[in-house]
């Protein structure tokens, strides 16, 4: 199962991967989580140091080449998986494969396409894989995230968050990305304003599969640098997306 987390950034995105990685753990499963955010925060989500992204691989295959490290002739491709395979991070208890992007200022897009790649050709070799994707819509246009089983869409409780994972399903559907299921989280709910929220949510036309209560220990983590994979199992989050991946693993 291929389970993408996406929406605007700053909405949980990250903390909701972390999380359900932390549950997934539970089951036994050979787990693949992906940081697809260029911004990078997953790793220190799960408490995981990074030493080599695949923008870094795929800088140093370009000097390398450039250089005639490499031969001409040499099937680039096949150095290319060659080190990225290098650059998963093994852990007891999922590995981590962080995109990254390229140095210097210019388009995304080659890494992205690299993403797409990477996910066929491992998709086979774990029972799980958990995206953190790139904030926004990108990911749709780009189709990085094309061949995903379920699709969790966050949101908090801004507008511009709620806005932004309505736009995410009306791309998904103009562009013909058939996710086999397509959820929306929200995030960061105060219980005296939930109904309002529930009714606000309901017209933008993404099943919501679950709620999540603000909990002031995520920020509390997050000031004092604690993975959120260590988040307890009695906080909102963890109850709450215990719920979710019930639901999404049935």
């Amino acid at each position: 199962m291929i389970i993408a987390v996406s929406g605007k950034g700053g909405t949980g995105k990250t903390m909701v991967s972390a999380t359900l990685i932390k549950l997934l753990m539970q089951t036994d499963k050979d787990i693949l989580a992906i940081d697809a955010d260029p911004d990078s925060n997953l790793p220190e989500a799960l408490g995981v140091p990074v030493e080599k992204t695949v923008g870094d691989v795929r800088e140093e295959l370009k000097k390398d080449t450039a250089s005639g490290s490499i031969p001409a002739s040499a099937n680039k491709w096949d150095i290319l998986d060659y080190k990225i395979m290098e650059s998963i991070i093994e852990t007891p208890n999922f590995d981590l494969l962080v995109m990254g992007r390229p140095e210097g200022s210019g388009c995304y897009c080659a890494v992205n396409n690299m993403l797409r790649k990477i996910i066929e050709t491992l998709s086979s070799n774990y029972d799980a894989i958990v995206i953190d994707t790139e904030a926004g819509l990108e990911h749709l246009s780009r189709r990085t995230t094309q061949n995903v089983d379920v699709m969790l869409v966050v949101t908090d409780t801004s507008h511009r968050g709620i806005l932004t994972a309505q736009r995410i399903g009306e791309l998904a559907k103009e562009l013909d990305i058939n996710f086999k299921e397509l959820y929306l989280v929200l995030n960061r709910v105060k219980k005296d304003n939930e109904e309002v929220l529930r009714k606000k949510v309901a017209e933008i036309g993404i099943e919501l599969v679950g709620i999540i209560y603000e909990d002031s220990i995520v920020s509390e983590y997050d000031m004092a640098g604690k993975p959120l994979i260590e988040l307890p199992d009695e906080s909102y989050p963890v109850k709450s997306i215990t719920d979710i991946i019930n639901k999404i693993l049935i």
